[in-house]
């Protein structure tokens, strides 16, 4: 029925935001390896590993763009020099790399370390939209399990709560959009199901829950409609109604309000809305009908 956005929206802001984390570390990293110019020699540490590895990374991923070696250089600098600057850099770096190659469990992995690590940092916010982002990259269409879209939306949704200032929240709520109503549409799919099968009782626990959970998704119209259908197939006309009288108060121009009242008009009844109905409850708590 619906197949969620995949393609050039799912990386735009990303590779954005990489821009100045990529301008800022081709200056961090050849100042960091010249300020051992100025040790003496018996305190002279080398950090060249880290230093080549790092960029070598960078080269790989801006010159190459070869995202997966990249990201393997990265995680070569964050082990053999683990909890330093060079491994927190690293880190991240890796994250979007292997964002980038598409292998989002490497990607996912690599981001919670960063939040774990540096929870304080300011590319903390960056390293959890990942998170999300690797999830929602992930999602298929409602024949399939909407595991991967429930997880999208717990994690971006970590983005807007802890960092609602950051410049991704406002990507991160658009993701979350887009994925609740991938959600909402699993639970269409399977209510239609059981309205074919004439399962009224199964049905209506499915549309109730696009209704209570996922109502400003799209699929709410019809779930509203489909409310009035299985409610007057069992006989409770007075929630059959209340279904149509919120369907038709807040969407009055939906094609599925004029099914709705064509179903209760042959009933012999009219669109009603009893307040104390669940549906009208339900809508009242979002300031809705």
């Amino acid at each position: 029925m619906i197949v969620r956005v995949r393609g050039s929206q799912r990386s735009g802001g990303v590779r954005r935001t990489l821009a100045g984390i990529l301008t800022l570390a081709f200056l961090v990293a050849p100042l960091a390896a010249g300020c051992s110019l100025f040790q003496k020699d018996d305190d002279y540490v080398s950090d060249d590993p880290a230093d080549k590895l790092y960029n070598e990374g960078l080269f790989l991923l801006n010159n190459k763009q070869d995202y997966a070696d990249a990201a393997k250089k990265f995680d070569e600098v964050d082990r053999q020099n683990p909890y330093s600057d060079w491994a927190r850099k690293s880190l991240l770096m890796s994250a979007y790399s292997y964002y980038q190659a598409k292998k989002y469990d490497e990607c996912i992995n690599s981001a919670k370390r960063y939040v774990t690590l540096h929870p304080g940092s300011p590319d903390a916010a960056y390293a959890q939209y990942l998170i999300g982002a690797s999830y929602f990259d992930q999602i298929l269409d409602v024949n399939h399990d909407q595991g991967r879209a429930d997880r999208a939306v717990n994690a971006l949704e970590e983005v807007v709560r802890k960092y609602p200032e950051s410049e991704y929240a406002q990507a991160a709520r658009k993701k979350i959009d887009q994925a609740r109503d991938q959600l909402a549409g699993k639970e269409m799919e399977i209510g239609r199901f059981y309205m074919k099968r004439r399962d009224f009782t199964g049905a209506i626990n499915r549309f109730k829950v696009v209704v209570t959970q996922y109502q400003t998704t799209r699929e709410v119209e019809e779930a509203l409609m489909r409310l009035t259908e299985a409610y007057l197939s069992i006989g409770i006309v007075d929630e059959a109604q209340t279904a149509a009288a919120v369907l038709g108060h807040n969407f009055p121009d939906s094609p599925w309000y004029k099914d709705a009242y064509r179903l209760i008009k042959s009933a012999g009844a009219e669109p009603s809305e009893n307040k104390d109905s669940w549906i009208s409850r339900s809508f009242k708590k979002l300031g809705l009908g």
